[in-house]
């Protein structure tokens, strides 16, 4: 995590005070639950809440010495509690502690990244339907291919984010289970009452079955649900980038009052937030595959996964926080060129509306074959023009053309209202 991208409300969810918070809530209310169970006096349980402190400067002087932090972590909160605090922890494990912890983490930042998403979708949606109608090329391996609207590219996008929503609502449910279970899961020394106990209180579900750590499919699916929504949002970064080249000029970047866009070229304005999206997604993305590589660990438990957990947790939820926000503002502040759009639209002299054409003649009995050739066979005149020629004239010339298609009939199949016609279904069906 570095500032340049990161923001507070996330960046606080890892901070070790934080973390060290949820570690005492956890242990606290374990011992209430066991203190219910006659385990541990209901004094020293109460007390625990009532005295307990942790100091992070010391845990770290500590776990200098001890070389184990949850072992620091208890034996700073034992100098603030006094004798009590020897009730905390009784059969519980490390992992116990920290898997929960990073549970009540996750929720909490799937929790900022749903809100995020909600943002996203809204800005999305308002653009959308600014240019519901507004026509655009569409393309296909970057060439013209026919006709769309700049609202149906944010349909798509607003589609797409959608899932992702839905994809990261099922990932935070899996991933926020709790283990009190004690060592290699069997709670022989701890009841299950009391993991019971604990998920209700931190906002979690019981983990059905624990070998003393979470099962890391959890984790892997999580982690995999954040390298897809990163990948959605380099495609509508990538979409901007594009639309943003000088060539194209369809849309850009808002560019703000005494923004400088190269230190040589005054002229420039480049796309570089968007091009920062695409960055970051490389991050996230990256953190997919370790998460996959921790689900096979050693029996009951190892530690292999810690040290990644204790990188990819922070980074992959910052990072795609700051992202999901960026781009929010991007496309909230997205210039658009409408005019620019019907320009590129008449570039290659009518070549979109190839397609009507060729079905044109079918339906009038020429076989597909020789009705792609006439049509292609013109088609390529023009494309060789630089969209100079007009496909229309050239096909009005072209007598196996008009022995089967009359000229009115001609022109109407180079009407652009035609590929619009079902605007209304597709946002119907987005939007609802």
């Amino acid at each position: 995590m570095i500032p340049r991208y990161s923001r507070p409300e996330m960046v606080k969810i890892w901070e070790p005070e934080t973390r060290f918070q949820i570690w005492f809530e956890i242990e606290a209310h374990a011992t209430d639950a066991l203190a219910d169970l006659e385990v541990v006096p209901k004094e020293a349980a109460k007390a625990i809440w009532e005295k307990g402190g942790f100091d992070v400067a010391r845990i770290d002087e500590i776990e200098a010495e001890v070389k184990h932090d949850v072992i620091a972590f208890l034996t700073s909160v034992a100098e603030h509690v006094g004798e009590p605090a020897r009730f905390m922890h009784q059969g519980m494990t490390s992992s116990d502690v920290l898997d929960t912890c990073l549970a009540v983490q996750l929720a909490r930042a799937s929790d900022i990244l749903i809100a995020d998403l909600d943002k996203l979708l809204e800005a999305i949606k308002r653009r959308a339907y600014e240019h519901k109608m507004t026509p655009t090329i569409g393309r296909s391996h970057g060439i013209h291919a026919e006709p769309v609207t700049f609202g149906l590219k944010l349909a798509q996008a607003y589609a797409e984010f959608a899932r992702n929503r839905e994809r990261l609502i099922a990932a935070r449910a899996e991933i926020a289970t709790c283990a009190i279970s004690g060592a290699v899961g069997t709670f022989a020394n701890i009841d299950p009452r009391v993991e019971a106990y604990v998920a209700e209180k931190m906002g979690l579900t019981v983990e059905p079955v624990s070998t003393q750590v979470i099962p890391r499919d959890r984790h892997a699916m999580f982690f995999a649900v954040l390298g897809v929504i990163a990948s959605s949002v380099e495609r509508l970064a990538t979409e901007v980038r594009h639309l943003q080249r000088t060539e194209v000029l369809e849309a850009e970047e808002y560019f703000s009052p005494g923004q400088k866009g190269s230190s040589a070229m005054p002229h420039k304005r480049n796309p570089v937030l968007t091009e920062n999206l695409t960055g970051l997604a490389r991050l996230v993305r990256g953190y997919v595959t370790p998460a996959l590589e921790n689900v096979a660990l050693w029996h009951e438990r190892d530690i292999s996964h810690s040290s990644v957990e204790r990188m990819i947790g922070p980074d992959a939820t910052v990072t795609l926080d700051f992202a999901l926000a960026r781009l929010t503002g991007v496309i909230d502040k997205l210039l658009v060129y409408p005019a620019r759009m019907q320009k590129n639209l008449d570039r290659m002299g009518g070549l979109v509306h190839s397609q009507r054409v060729l079905l044109a003649l079918t339906q009038a009995g020429i076989s597909r074959e020789d009705s792609y050739r006439i049509v292609q066979r013109n088609a390529m005149k023009v494309w060789e023009s630089d969209g100079q020629l007009s496909l229309l004239e050239l096909l009005k010339a072209d007598p196996q053309v008009t022995a089967a298609i009359s000229a009115a009939e001609l022109e109407e199949k180079f009407d652009l209202d035609y590929h619009l016609k079902h605007v209304d279904t597709i946002f119907a069906r987005v939007f609802g």
